[in-house]
């Protein structure tokens, strides 16, 4: 198989994403007996160039024969091997990650830093994502939308990821992931809507452009309203790519006049601690085709944004807790041991 030019990019999108020292892609041979190296990306230049892996063969050959993803936080080489690296750099490799193709072949990525990767933080879950995208645009019936979407879907899922590192503050964070948002999908339209009150209200805490917060407050709505309130009432996504004459959805229901008709729309649940605590909302005023690649891109985007909403509850719930925390809040005490009870105490 030969090398799509999307490929390398892609990789090279990839291991920015995972911070990952290089990036390999192995595609069935013509054969179809062992898979061969068709794309890469790496910090080095110890990759070898059409590297060639049986089924069954060390890390990715396990990922290629039981068609199953592999983490191994801490590598061992005495253990296993990789089989792309020339001379002895595979010797400092500490980490590795890597996920079948639909198709045949497999991704992978490795680090030169141990635990880099792990389940905590959704990776071999985007890692999948990322593969199954790579096996979307080698297929000849892929339209050209969704080949030229796929740099510019994980090129935004790299800025939103690095938007939690860079921004403590809530509303700076927010702003700035609808921005990335709206800008990766070209959605007109993005907006974050919260809990007020359970069961019974909704705010619009946040927009990519101000049609509702003129004034800068949160726009409060009955939980019943729109298709929001739906689902923060059912915990299910809505999403819909409009079509001529068909009614305009309802996205807050009763708005002021000046609100637009949005013809498409994508309404996601953000779930923290096991609760729909707010809804991701994107709008379009023309009717919008949403392939599965912009699913995925928005799923994984509300994935980082959730968990960013639980980090924010464990800082606060912490700092909620430290004051209760009397003796290391206080000046240091002199204890005072008890005196052990002896025998001679004892009235038997």
């Amino acid at each position: 198989m030969t090398e799509h030019p999307l490929e390398k990019h892609i990789l090279g999108i990839v291991s920015s994403v995972f911070d990952a020292y290089s990036a390999v892609l192995f595609h069935p041979d013509e054969e179809g007996e062992a898979c061969r190296l068709t794309a890469f990306f790496s910090l080095g230049d110890k990759i070898v160039p059409k590297a060639s892996i049986q089924p069954g063969k060390g890390l990715v050959g396990w990922i290629i024969r039981n068609r199953q993803p592999l983490l191994i936080p801490s590598f061992d080489q005495r253990q296993s091997n990789l089989g792309y690296y020339a001379d002895s750099e595979e010797s400092s490799i500490r980490a590795f990650m890597g996920c079948p193709v639909p198709g045949g072949g497999a991704l992978c990525v490795d680090s030169k830093r141990a635990y880099l990767f792990s389940d905590s933080n959704k990776a071999p879950k985007i890692l999948q994502l990322f593969a199954e995208l790579i096996s979307r645009q080698n297929n000849t019936d892929v339209p050209r939308e969704i080949e030229t979407g796929i740099p510019r879907y994980f090129a935004g899922l790299g800025i939103i990821q690095d938007l939690r590192f860079r921004y403590n503050r809530w509303p700076q964070f927010l702003q700035n992931f609808l921005n990335a948002v709206t800008e990766a999908t070209s959605f007109e339209y993005g907006a974050f809507t919260s809990v007020d009150t359970p069961q019974r209200t909704y705010c619009v805490e946040c927009e990519s452009a101000p049609l509702l917060l003129t004034t800068g407050q949160p726009v409060v709505l009955p939980m019943g309203n729109g298709i929001a309130g739906w689902v923060f009432r059912n915990d299910q996504p809505v999403i819909t790519e409009g079509s001529q004459g068909s009614p305009a959805p309802m996205i807050f229901d009763k708005l002021p006049d000046n609100f637009p008709e949005f013809q498409a729309a994508v309404c996601m649940p953000v779930t923290v601690n096991k609760t729909t605590s707010g809804v991701l909302c994107l709008a379009n005023s023309h009717k919008k085709h949403i392939d599965e690649a912009m699913r995925s891109f928005v799923r994984q985007a509300v994935d980082h944004l959730a968990l960013f909403l639980e980090n924010l509850y464990l800082k606060n719930r912490l700092r909620a807790a430290l004051p209760k925390a009397r003796i290391h809040n206080e000046s240091p005490r002199v204890y005072k041991q008890e005196r052990v009870p002896t025998t001679q105490d004892d009235n038997v």
